[in-house]
């Protein structure tokens, strides 16, 4: 054997062949046969309103406590002179409101300030819409954009004056331009007239909002999940739906209609990480389910909300009496019932009628809807059932994704897997924040999943690399190729999200995330660019990919290399993926199979995405460390030969014609 193999070295020599010719992995695309499709849900976005992802982050509005509606009333404020805290407002659901009335001496002033998330961000000549709902008759107050620290002439950055006119309840407007870029501003407003003025809802928002909304999205933000092309949007998270207790879950019905009087919410994260304490971090609810389905229809996206199962977060409530007893779920029950309505109803229905009023009369089409979100044990299957009888019978066509807890394996992933069977659910939500190792072991996970039962939407997910850095390359890397073993079993798997979505550089709670920003900025990270290159390259059908006859899920023997191919309908393509994720080049090639005499493989192309240094990441400093680089390909005949640098994501996309 030692002398054959020597022969076969000498003999690549002489034919001025690679030494590395009879180690090239050979896989073969069988491209006569095409295979399950890929659902256009496939990959998409997960939101959560952590790491001041909606607050503070895709809600653009800019003013924190606008409606002095926090626990402590005037988080968030700074008053002087004579400031009163009142509770008699025009809004039900939201009725504290400032009285700011003359200081009594002519060289005192009243007002207040208000320090936004992490400071207000202003953009040079970039416009901006200031409202206030006053009352007050002959009354005028100045309304201020300032440095945090006026500098020695305490020039402010913006002073626009505004009279009200009124002893009723109105709402002013002002829009200004700024003159410079400020990333830490405040917002200041003074009272400029004898007597007194009443204010509420106090707001400011980027006039060039996502698509224009004044309640609206922050553009680069939202911009960001529509570059991603995705195919289904969950909302509104994970563990806000079950809240630390059923008081503080998210209740969609506070979220929509007029945003003045939505009321306020405790957010769950601000007191969860003692090292990363944030007790000023509530929800508006003014990123509402309205705003949610907009957001949805206008990324073209899939709208998935969940909803609470009358179960409270088990990690924090372990005594039965803090969840709904299964006999008293009809509330809950027909909170999932008016959801559908809202989204899907006539507008002679109820809900319908309501969604309609807040500007969309054309239904959102809702397909589906979450029950539950990393619920276990037998308390959630118990109060699943009746969810999942109300929901067939009111709506069948409408998709039921159940829960398989908060593991990605063991006692309780295996006994609710075999639960959701039973209900006959129609996707199983499935949830792993796992390190290196595991993402290199799992791109064969779903090879051998039973399937005659539910489908899995692979719901929240992340490869926390070592160190939990931001979002490492090397991270983003082994999400790749766990990724080829979703897309091997589109048969089965028909969603998988990221997770978390946001997270903003001076409030986050949690890393790695998908996308960071500050006051001015965002940035895509590695992992991000992962998920936008399957979302684009996503195809219809799978098509068999093997290596020596053997799926290529980066098991022992396969040189750290995965892989997956798929069919592209539309446009009558071919794309394979390939990740290297060993620390050498890889000699490659692709056999593609079956194709008939008079078909060729022109047009070809490929992306690559890696580093050398597999710890960069992009940051807001260098947002492009690491980005994909596309470059045209020659194809001979039907196989390609190419080396696959050492730590590398490729797709290859060939026209058939």
């Amino acid at each position: 054997m030692r002398l054959h193999k020597t022969l076969l070295a000498a003999a690549a020599i002489a034919a001025g062949m690679s030494l590395n010719a009879q180690d090239t992995s050979n896989f073969v695309i069988q491209t006569n046969k095409i295979g399950a499709p890929i659902q256009p849900t496939m990959y998409g976005l997960f939101f959560e309103d952590i790491n001041y992802a909606a607050d503070g982050g895709l809600y653009a509005e800019l003013i924190k406590n606008r409606s002095f509606e926090f626990p402590q009333n005037l988080m968030g404020w700074y008053t002087f002179g004579n400031v009163e805290l009142m509770n008699d407002g025009p809004f039900q659901n939201n009725p504290h409101y400032v009285r700011l009335s003359n200081a009594g001496h002519g060289h005192k002033h009243t007002g207040l300030e208000n320090e936004g998330f992490f400071g207000i961000g202003l953009t040079k000549g970039e416009s901006y819409r200031f409202t206030v709902w006053a009352r007050g008759k002959d009354q005028k107050i100045n309304v201020e954009l300032i440095k945090n620290n006026l500098d020695e002439n305490h020039q402010a950055l913006i002073k626009e004056d505004l009279s009200i006119n009124s002893n009723e309840w109105k709402k002013y407007e002002l829009v200004f331009t700024s003159p410079v870029t400020e990333a830490k501003a405040h917002l200041r407003i003074f009272l400029d007239s004898p007597g007194s003025v009443d204010l509420e809802h106090i707001s400011l928002f980027p006039v060039d909002t996502f698509n224009g909304h004044e309640n609206g999205l922050r553009k680069d933000l939202a911009q960001a999940l529509a570059d991603i092309n995705p195919g289904v949007f969950r909302f509104p998270g994970g563990c806000i739906v079950e809240g630390t207790d059923l008081e503080t879950r998210y209740d969609w019905k506070k979220s929509v209609g007029p945003v003045e009087n939505r009321p306020l919410n405790e957010n769950r994260w601000h007191y969860t990480f003692k090292y990363r304490f944030f007790p000023d971090y509530f929800q508006s609810y003014g990123m509402g389910f309205y705003e949610y389905f907009l957001l949805s229809e206008e990324i073209g996206a899939e709208p998935l909300p969940i909803v609470n199962c009358g179960l409270s977060c088990q990690f924090q409530n372990q005594d039965p009496a803090a969840h709904v007893a299964t006999c008293d779920l009809d509330e809950y029950i027909q909170d999932a019932l008016d959801l559908i309505e809202f989204a899907n109803g006539d507008v002679n229905t109820t809900w319908g009628k309501v969604r309609a009023e807040m500007g969309h009369p054309e239904p959102f089409n809702l397909k589906y809807i979450g029950v539950g979100n990393e619920q276990w044990g037998e308390e959630y299957p118990e109060r699943l059932k009746p969810f999942v009888t109300a929901i067939r019978k009111a709506y069948p066509n409408v998709q039921i994704i159940g829960s398989s807890g908060p593991d990605s394996e063991g006692k309780q992933f295996e006994y609710l897997w075999p639960e959701m069977k039973n209900l006959k659910v129609d996707m199983v939500d499935e949830h792993f924040y796992r390190p290196e190792s595991w993402f290199l072991s799992q791109g064969n996970r779903y090879d051998n999943y039973d399937r005659k039962g539910p489908k899995v939407f692979a719901g929240e997910y992340a490869c926390h690399g070592k160190g939990k850095k931001y979002n490492h390359f090397n991270a983003a890397l082994l999400e790749a190729a766990f990724m080829t073993g979703l897309e091997r079993n589109a048969d089965i798997v028909h969603m998988a999200t990221y997770a978390p979505l946001f997270a903003h550089v001076d409030g986050w709670q949690w890393r790695p995330d998908m996308i960071w920003f500050d006051n001015l900025n965002s940035v895509r990270t590695c992992s991000y660019y992962v998920q936008q290159l399957y979302s684009h390259n996503k195809g219809t059908n799978v098509v068999p990919l093997t290596m020596d006859k053997v799926a290529v899920s980066g098991q022992e023997g396969q040189n750290g290399l995965f892989a997956s191919a798929v069919w592209d309908g539309p446009t009558q393509s071919y794309i394979v993926k390939v990740v290297n994720t060993s620390d050498k080049a890889q000699p490659v090639s692709l056999n593609f199979a079956g194709l008939k005499k008079n078909n060729k493989l022109t047009n070809g192309t490929c992306i690559t995405f890696n580093s050398p240094n597999t710890d960069l990441e992009n940051t807001i400093e260098q947002p492009n460390a690491v980005v994909p680089q596309e470059s045209p390909v020659a194809i001979d005949g039907n196989m390609l030969t190419a080396d696959i640098a050492p730590h590398t994501f490729a797709i290859y996309k060939f026209n058939k014609q």
